[in-house]
């Protein structure tokens, strides 16, 4: 599956570079023929109810490289779920610049958190070309009055980006540089897999200056740990291709390196 994978794939384009070129027809999948209905607002429901949900689902064009598919301050008024391809969200920094909040694969959905002020407080933009399901937010709010499963599925949802904000927190403020990185790896590893593809063979959407960014990291830290990694034995690195050569190894990193680090200083 890996070589397949590699095959398929653009170093420059992305995690999900095989999904580059996006027909119409891939576009109007119905919610209940689509491989990520695990992921996504239809786990959970009926044949009967998906098919209504399926109903208010809009499908709009690809969405390329740096395209928006909404700024800080537009109006709340759908969530999105990424259908192929790959997004960042970030937000403004007071001093310039943008400070990225997250990165956002297929099944995943984005704009829960401006369901409060009806307002987005963040950007979203596209790392490689993507499609994207938009579920209008008054529309939805009517099914899910009468979907007990898919109210449920939204608690869910809303749950997740809590713990998620939760995680960040606790990653930025207690982990070393190594461990915010073999996090970040891991997780991107798992998420990957559970979409069906390579957990260890992949292609990176993102730069290395956005990685740091969401990190808390400079890039120049970010690029001396990958090549540390990759001297290690941990991690193939060509660019933006990655290949995680010893998985066991990183997720026992994260929690060693703290105590290693005592040890060194005693």
């Amino acid at each position: 599956m890996a070589a397949k994978q590699r095959a398929a794939s653009n170093p420059e384009s992305g995690v999900l570079s095989q999904h580059k070129v996006i027909s119409l027809e891939t576009l109007r999948v119905a919610c209940k023929n689509c491989s990520l209905s695990s992921l996504c607002l239809p786990m959970g429901l009926s044949p009967e109810d998906t098919e209504r949900l399926d109903d208010i689902v809009r499908h709009a064009r690809p969405l390329h490289r740096n395209d928006f598919l909404f700024r800080a301050g537009d109006r709340f008024r759908s969530l999105y779920v990424v259908k192929t391809g790959a997004l960042k969200s970030f937000a403004p920094c007071p001093e310039g610049g943008e400070q990225v909040l997250g990165f956002h694969l297929p099944g995943e959905i984005i704009g829960l958190d401006a369901i409060d002020k009806e307002l987005h407080v963040c950007s979203a933009k596209v790392l490689e070309t993507s499609a994207i399901c938009e579920i209008p937010f008054a529309r939805l709010a009517e099914l899910t009055a009468t979907i007990p499963s898919l109210q449920h599925q939204m608690f869910r949802l809303l749950s997740k980006e809590i713990g998620h904000d939760t995680e960040m927190l606790l990653l930025l403020g207690k982990k070393s540089a190594e461990e915010r990185l073999a996090v970040f790896l891991l997780s991107l590893s798992q998420r990957l897999q559970k979409r069906g593809l390579s957990a260890s063979d992949f292609y990176l959407s993102m730069s290395r200056h956005e990685i740091g960014n969401y990190l808390g990291l400079a890039v120049e830290t970010v690029s001396r740990i990958f090549t540390r990694f990759q001297e290690d034995g941990l991690m193939c690195v060509d660019r933006k291709h990655i290949q995680l050569l010893n998985l066991p190894a990183l997720e026992a990193l994260i929690g060693s390196t703290g105590q290693n680090r005592r040890q060194q200083q005693q």
